[in-house]
């Protein structure tokens, strides 16, 4: 397996631990407003493989305390990533997956096999406005919508999100989101941030006012909502 990024220790995306995060590329969504932009298509060049990560990951072994692979979209490498992740478990390292939602059978196998200790999952927007904000056309939520049930089964811990951009999100959204996934366990509005890498100028982050004004509306159904950096 190809990896596309290897940030070599983070305090900040693996609750609670000191983890490195590992990149994977392509993406079934083409969110305007993406931070990793290069690995919307697979195409960013490849700085490692499995092997030589898996290298790394053993000498690491009592400096590190977890994995967290994110993307582009991890799951679209299906058995790849399964294997991948058992090699990681047999090294003593748990895993922290970050996905879209829109591989539920793929994430079912990652829950059914315990090869995630954490589970972070976007939800980009409120279900009428989901596609615009991913950047499609047009969009079955119906694997989304799985993978939020399958997350609330409580297997494993897990958060969702929302990157929050004040041209596509209001007061309206994240109502809908709140009834959405109401109860959920974690619950997290970060603020949009400007990057060069990402694909679409005009983007802005709302206002602390604003930020603070959503949080208070998922609160309503999602009492331990809060607002991430």
């Amino acid at each position: 397996m190809k990896i596309h990024g290897l940030q070599k220790m983070t305090l900040l995306d693996f609750p609670g631990k000191v983890a490195c995060t590992v990149f994977l590329g392509g993406c079934d969504m083409r969110c305007p407003f993406c931070h990793n932009a290069e690995l919307i298509d697979g195409s960013a060049p490849a700085v490692m493989d499995e092997e030589e990560l898996l290298a790394f990951l053993k000498k690491r072994v009592g400096l590190l305390e977890g994995v967290a692979i994110t993307g582009g979209e991890p799951l679209l490498r299906g058995e790849e990533l399964i294997r991948l992740a058992e090699r990681i478990r047999e090294m003593g390292y748990p895993l922290k997956l970050d996905t879209n939602g829109t591989h539920p059978e793929r994430l079912r196998k990652m829950l059914d096999g315990g090869l995630c200790a954490y589970v972070a999952m976007d939800i980009k927007n409120s279900p009428e406005r989901y596609a615009r904000t991913a950047g499609l056309e047009e969009m079955d939520l119906g694997p989304v919508r799985e993978s939020v049930s399958l997350l609330m089964e409580g297997r494993c811990e897990y958060e969702f999100r929302t990157t929050t951009v004040a041209e596509l999100h209001d007061g309206e959204s994240f109502r809908k989101i709140g009834e959405w996934i109401r109860g959920a366990e974690r619950y997290y509005l970060q603020k949009f941030t400007d990057r060069e890498t990402v694909p679409f100028e005009g983007f802005h982050a709302p206002a602390e006012e604003q930020m603070i004004e959503y949080r208070d509306i998922v609160r309503e159904y999602v009492p331990a909502a809060e607002i991430r950096g």
